[in-house]
């Protein structure tokens, strides 16, 4: 997969996972496009832990949004925590 693709692809599942988490982040593209990669990272990870993926297959679309709500629920968690 090309970098181009990755980055498109990784903002898709960014902005999907943003919509599904509503409430207010003030996450600029470039951050959009990180949280989409890292939940295709953390979803292929924890699922060739599970046996979900094979090793060293990428996570769906799905499981890569799965993953992007997971970074953000713990973000804002860790947020809160900060400001209280």
């Amino acid at each position: 997969m090309s970098l181009i693709s990755v980055i498109v692809i990784g903002f898709l599942v960014g902005l999907v996972a943003r919509l599904l988490m509503p409430g207010h982040d003030p996450a600029g593209f470039l951050l959009t496009v990180a949280l989409g990669i890292g939940g295709a990272l953390v979803m292929s990870y924890l699922g060739q832990a599970v046996g979900l993926y094979a090793t060293g297959e990428p996570a769906s679309f799905l499981g890569a949004v799965l993953g992007a709500v997971i970074i953000l629920a713990l973000g804002r968690i860790v947020g809160r925590r900060r400001h209280a």
